[in-house]
């Protein structure tokens, strides 16, 4: 391979990483690389409590995309799903804000609840959230979630 072919690819790396997939997104484009070889750093803004060796980060960004780790209502919250939801997007809001975004940024949302048949209430809360142009979201339903709760949620938002 050539020097001028190596460069031109890279050129044309450049160009999709920074402009082509946020346009055709309608988001802003991605920050400049920002180590001196061009490559993007992960950047993580939170490890979880209380471990040694976290599996995951709670939220962390790449380039000028922010992803959050589901988050849930937490372990032995009282109330019904709409209670979950509403605790549960606070948690997902505060993550963002953490991060330097907002819940007005999201782009993807994965909704994971125990039962489906809470679909409709899951809804009437995820309506007063997202307002507008709603990003993009999948919702499965029967899952048992690890902390008991009654929903989870995860999303990508930029900054």
């Amino acid at each position: 391979m050539t020097k001028k072919t190596s460069a031109s690819q890279e050129t044309r790396r450049r160009f999709l990483a920074s402009a082509a997939l946020p346009m055709a997104l309608g988001v802003p484009a991605l920050a400049a690389p920002s180590q001196a070889g061009g490559a993007l750093e992960k950047r993580v803004f939170r490890k979880p409590s209380g471990t040694q060796q976290p599996l995951f980060s709670p939220e962390l960004a790449y380039g000028n995309l922010v992803f959050v780790a589901g988050k849930g209502s937490g372990a032995g919250f009282a109330g019904d799903v709409a209670a979950h939801v509403t605790r549960t997007l606070d948690n997902v809001e505060q993550s963002l804000i953490a991060a330097g975004s907002s819940m007005a940024k999201v782009l993807k949302v994965n909704v994971y609840l125990h039962d489906i048949n809470d679909f409709a209430a899951m809804n009437a809360v995820y309506r007063t959230r997202f307002q507008g142009d709603p990003p993009v979201r999948t919702t499965i339903g029967g899952v048992d979630m690890p902390d008991g709760g009654l929903v989870e949620i995860d999303c990508i938002a930029y900054i």
